[in-house]
């Protein structure tokens, strides 16, 4: 048998001496009561103008939480307007409710800016800029640590982890061939198709391989790897540090005593500046090899016609100048990556957020870093 006590309705009655005003509270200030009860808090709070008022709540018979924080939220409109407030009546129980309520409110909420579009747009700018500029500070301590590594293993090799760098490798390589394979090829025939179907129109067929041989060389080749790198092997540096950032086992390293650029990024950068030129050589291959294809078979020029043409347009300067490139792309690519996994939270939306920043960072600079070599080769006549 359930016995069910009748609630008793929130009541407020006001009196007034003097200068002083009391609000004497009476009834159930409960969560079944709270739209009654915060009624009468709205209805109190415009009251203004007095020196000091009392909040007399000796005649609670009921307060839990919900009650609590109406009392408090009353309380805090009352001294906003400059006017004293003291508590009388109080129950200890009841006292040490209030006490918690007080100290574990919620914050403000955060106000949406109510300014113009520009004001919006060159606020949203400068935050970028404080981002990218953090991003380059943190890229800046992971290069200095990993300087004091690589001097560390220099004087001592045995510290090199050989299997972790040959396991990197094999991620990071050796798995990526046959996509890198596969685009270089198709984009390579893509080049040779639609330079050879605007250069006939001028008779000059055969300086299509010209075209893919230089472009392939110098840009397309390693910048296309670049990015299906940045996609494959960045995203998933940053996911595997993400992942071990959230499971605290990057924090176990630091309390056994390990360096984590020493344990961790090194082998992966390591892996990475070697795995990039590798797959740059096999993306010019690939792109080549498209591209000769469809010379055949759209320009109808032979085999050994487009190697011989293939032989005079281009020399080992070209191929070297996209050789030079790959190590450095590697390096940027690897940096953001770990910068990126270090800085994710305790939430998985944490890692897909920085896993996705990863990628899209890491294509921006090596777009850019693209450039500035394109002008550096420019200035030095290569």
């Amino acid at each position: 048998m359930t016995l069910q006590v009748e609630l008793l309705a929130p009541r407020c009655s006001a009196t007034h001496d003097g200068e002083t005003v009391t609000f004497a509270l009476s009834g159930d200030w409960v969560i079944r009561t709270a739209t009654e009860a915060e009624a009468i808090v709205e209805g109190l709070s415009g009251e203004q103008g007095q020196v000091e008022l009392v909040l007399d709540l000796s005649g609670l018979r009921a307060l839990d939480t919900a009650g609590a924080w109406l009392i408090h939220k009353l309380r805090g409109r009352i001294e906003f307007s400059g006017t004293r407030i003291r508590i009388d009546g109080l129950r200890p129980e009841q006292a040490l409710l209030l006490t918690e309520v007080d100290a574990h409110h919620p914050p403000p909420p955060a106000h949406e800016p109510r300014q113009g579009m520009l004001i919006n747009l060159m606020e949203t700018t400068g935050k970028s800029v404080v981002e990218a500029w953090q991003d380059f500070i943190a890229m800046l301590h992971i290069l200095g640590s990993l300087s004091m590594v690589v001097a560390t293993v220099l004087f001592q090799p045995k510290r090199l982890r050989g299997i972790a760098i040959a396991v990197q490798f094999d991620k990071s390589c050796i798995g990526a061939v046959p996509i890198v394979g596969l685009m270089s090829f198709l984009i390579g025939a893509i080049i040779a198709q639609q330079g050879g179907f605007y250069l006939r129109q001028f008779g000059a067929d055969l300086f299509v391989v010209d075209l893919a041989g230089v472009l392939v060389l110098r840009e397309i080749g390693v910048l296309l790897t670049a990015i299906m790198v940045a996609g494959r092997s960045g995203s998933a540096f940053t996911a595997e540090l993400g992942s071990m950032k959230m499971q605290e086992e990057i924090d176990a390293l630091h309390v056994i005593g390990l360096n984590v650029t020493e344990v961790l990024i090194l082998p992966r950068l390591l892996a990475l500046m070697a795995a990039m030129p590798v797959l740059t050589f096999v993306s010019d291959l690939a792109a080549l090899t498209g591209s000769g294809l469809v010379t055949w078979w759209y320009l109808e020029i032979p085999p050994a016609a487009y190697l011989s043409r293939l032989e005079e347009a281009i020399t080992v300067q070209t191929f070297i100048v996209g050789m030079v490139k790959a190590p450095f792309m590697a390096l940027i690519i690897g940096l953001i990556a770990c910068v990126e996994g270090l800085k994710v939270g305790g939430s998985a939306d944490s890692l897909g957020r920085h896993t996705t920043m990863s990628v899209v960072k890491a294509i921006f600079l090596v777009i850019v870093v693209d450039g500035l070599f394109a002008i550096f080769f420019a200035a030095i006549n290569v």
